[in-house]
């Protein structure tokens, strides 16, 4: 039961977190697990159909605007709605819907294995008409554009004349909530229909945005298995499809939605969804559902982590993974936006959770979609480069503090632009790309671009000062912080950054002599500038407090008094809700992981015991206001030996959506999360790091669990880890032989025979 999800509650609040949580997507395409009839005339649904990267472009209002704010910014917008399935029974067309009759046996199910989504009901209208309907629906895996939702209705005790109105709607707004910065605001609508119509027996609804002119066009069509008088008629903006019939037998349905829009599909974007529905016109939903399980079977394989003996845990682990790649961009215009394609939090945006929380899920799983994944920001590389420009530098790229295609769409720029830092997080996941695949032709072709540039980002920034390296003015990872000198994060990356990007001059320099030399003409590369990055990274000031002998978050932070947690109503949590940004700046506190995040990333840097005490003296003021921040306390607890406050830390964040523990799931999941649950299982529990030296592990398992188990792609190798109460296996599953290092000590894998090694005790651990 751990491949399912399941639901059978129909009030308003859970309705609108199963919305979520019911989603489905492809990368491309997403659509919300709305109710196909609605729910009641006074209840709330946030009704969604969503292409990844689809936007439009708004203005930024400002009272005061200041130069190089952004004037505008892109919104995802909520699409063309073909969920609409309403059914009629009886002369007197009694609808179908849950607020109106009585049912028995509802339930929801998302199957996580087979990738479709299922809600059956045995239901009584108010009359006595006794039917039980199953509505399935999935978005394919393998045909990005399709959308396709299927019925079956089988009578019970009615037998008589039935009515389905499927339509096709481009009358469409978003969700807007002006009380919560987390949701947009204002600018509900931002879509027009531009053509609707019928070919056939298709219809198709063609919209475009208001400002950046992009169009959207859906094309439907159904299958009915009665004989049937059936009608298409045009209302504005609206196709409607009518289909009368006498059920005296189980009758299928099914609606097949094929989406294209011109930013991938360009001008015949239209032409190209009717071509696409006529490919696919051999297939049944039955072909379909049999394509997602061949699909996830293959992600599975190498995705999936096995909590044995803890159903609760194992669900919550794989809803996680699957609504990762649910959400996954697939082409150079998208990413993965920080609600996915479940809802319209952030507004669809892109930040720096891909690269620290997201992207390490699918390079040590499924390294050509964490590639494709680059290079999106590869593709937006200009723009950071403009970017950079604007506020002052002559050289480098300063990617968006969170964007769509490309722009700044941060107006506050305190805790926006100001974080700097995602240039390098940026850069450290090219730099963990290299390292899992050794792809020098893609560090050739994108990845030393992408690091020189953002290595130059630093050089123009950063200043000596007393023979140190500072960089000035900027904002961490905590947003309870802004505007300071040297963060020890952002410092910290600083110098990773410089350092890899001589260092990816150097691979690429013997590698390939002429392909480097053309990139260095390219880009105006010398080698006084490599040396001057080497110099800067040799000595960035990497800020050290001696009395207590931690890194201070920044330059001030340790001046400032703490935050008066203890008379802090519990209500007023989160803080950026309750109190005025200047208020929470003054004092210690912190939103999420700041310098314990750079323990992580950057574990080298310093000692164990500087971590262990950085590590005690910031959870003591962490309020975790983030969903980024259980994840990173989770690993370093096990960093540091701690297990049982690491497991605790991990329990927040296994199941975080699926119990709407930080109540907002209603406006999308949390994905940074989700890949933050698999991190703090292989990086926290297993031990995982990735450097220079190798794949390395270091496992330990909670008290609680028998055995947990995962797989790893590394350099064209799948290898399955296994830990138990006792033992640590490994196995070869794919590639040729490897060593990795295991508490250490090299372990040479073969395909031929599997390793086992006794579980190191904890103090072996640290």
């Amino acid at each position: 039961m751990t491949w399912k999800i399941t639901n059978s509650d129909v009030s308003q609040p859970e309705l609108l977190n199963m919305e979520s949580i019911f989603a489905l997507g492809n990368g491309y395409l997403g659509v919300r697990g709305n109710f196909e009839e609605g729910y009641g005339e006074q209840m709330t649904s946030i009704r969604g159909t969503y292409l990844n990267a689809f936007h439009d472009v708004i203005e930024v209002p400002y009272g005061e605007k200041l130069f190089a704010f952004p004037e505008t910014q892109q919104k995802l917008v909520n699409n063309i709605d073909a969920q609409t399935v309403l059914i009629y029974f009886g002369e007197e067309e009694e609808p179908f819907r849950l607020d109106q009759g009585t049912f028995t046996n509802f339930q929801r199910t998302l199957h996580m294995d087979q990738g479709f989504s299922e809600r059956s009901v045995h239901w009584t209208s108010p009359s006595g008409k006794e039917v039980r309907l199953t509505f399935r629906r999935l978005v394919s895996f393998t045909h990005r554009e399709l959308f396709a939702i299927h019925l079956k209705l089988e009578p019970i005790n009615f037998s008589g004349p039935v009515k389905i109105v499927s339509t096709l709607n481009g009358n469409v707004k978003n969700y807007t909530n002006p009380n919560d910065p987390r949701v947009g605001a204002g600018h509900a609508e931002r879509m027009t229909v531009v053509d609707n119509g019928m070919r056939g027996q298709s219809s198709y609804v063609v919209d475009e945005t208001m400002v950046s002119k992009m169009r959207a066009a859906c094309v439907t069509r159904h299958q009915l298995t009665a004989d049937a008088a059936i009608t298409l008629d045009t209302k504005p903006g609206e196709i409607v499809y009518t289909a009368k019939f006498a059920l005296n037998d189980t009758v299928e349905f099914t609606k097949f939605n094929v989406y294209t829009d011109t930013l991938r599909h360009g001008e015949g974007f239209l032409e190209q969804a009717f071509d696409l529905h006529e490919r696919l016109s051999n297939l049944s939903f039955s072909d379909l559902l049999a394509e997602q399980t061949a699909y996830l079977n293959d992600y599975w394989k190498s995705a999936d982590v096995i909590i044995q003996n803890d159903d609760q845990l194992q669900e919550g682990i794989r809803f996680n993974l699957y609504q990762l790649l649910q959400s996954a961009g697939r082409d150079k215009y998208s990413n993965i936006a920080a609600k996915g394609l479940s809802g319209e939090g952030y507004e669809g945006h892109y930040f720096w959770d891909t690269e620290i929380y997201m992207f390490p899920v699918f390079l040590m799983t499924q390294p050509e979609l964490a590639r494709r994944l680059l290079l999106y920001r590869y593709s937006i590389l200009d723009d950071a480069r403009a970017r950079a420009r604007e506020m002052g530098h002559r050289k480098g790229a300063l990617f968006p503090w969170r964007t769509i295609s490309g722009t700044e769409c941060s107006s506050f720029f305190p805790s926006g632009t100001a974080q700097y830092h995602i240039s390098a997080d940026i850069a450290y996941s090219y730099v963990q790309y290299y390292l899992a695949t050794q792809d020098r032709d893609f560090l050739l072709n994108y990845g030393a671009e992408v690091l020189i540039e953002t290595a130059r980002l630093w050089a123009e920034i950063g200043h000596e000062y007393n023979g140190a390296f500072h960089i000035d003015e900027v904002t961490g990872p905590d947003e309870y912080t802004c505007c300071v000198n040297n963060n020890y994060y952002t410092n910290a990356m600083a110098k990773h950054n410089l350092k890899w990007a001589a260092k990816s001059c150097a691979i690429l320099k013997d590698y390939d002599p002429a392909g480097y030399q053309a990139l260095c003409e390219k880009l105006g590369v010398t080698d006084d500038e490599i040396a001057a990055w080497e110099a800067a990274a040799a000595a960035m000031f990497l800020p050290y407090d001696e009395a207590l002998g931690i890194n201070p978050q920044d330059d001030t932070f340790l001046r400032k008094a703490v935050w008066d947690f203890a008379n802090t109503p519990k209500e007023n949590y989160p803080l950026l809700l309750h109190y005025h940004p200047l208020t929470i700046y003054r004092y210690q506190v912190c939103k999420q992981a700041d310098t314990v995040l750079a323990h992580f990333l950057l574990e080298d840097e310093q000692s164990l015991e500087t971590i262990r005490r950085s590590y005690d003296y910031y959870e003591r003021i962490t309020t975790h206001d983030s969903s980024l921040s259980s994840c990173i306390f989770s690993i370093m607890a096990a960093k540091i030996g701690n297990l049982d406050k690491a497991y605790e830390y991990f329990i927040e964040t296994a199941r975080l959506d699926l119990d709407n523990t930080h109540g907002n799931t209603k406006d999308g999941l949390h994905l940074a999360n989700m890949g933050g649950t698999w991190m703090s299982i292989v990086y926290g529990f297993a031990g995982m790091r990735l450097k220079e030296s190798g794949l390395s592990l270091t496992p330990a398992i909670p008290r609680d669990w028998e055995q947990y188990a995962f797989r790893l792609t590394f350099r064209d190798r799948l290898i399955s880890v296994r830990i138990g109460k006792e033992d640590v296996n490994l196995e070869l599953i794919e590639g040729e032989g490897i060593d990795i290092q295991l508490y250490g000590k090299t372990v040479t894998l073969d395909r031929d025979r599997a390793v086992s090694r006794p579980l190191a005790t904890l103090e072996l651990q640290i």
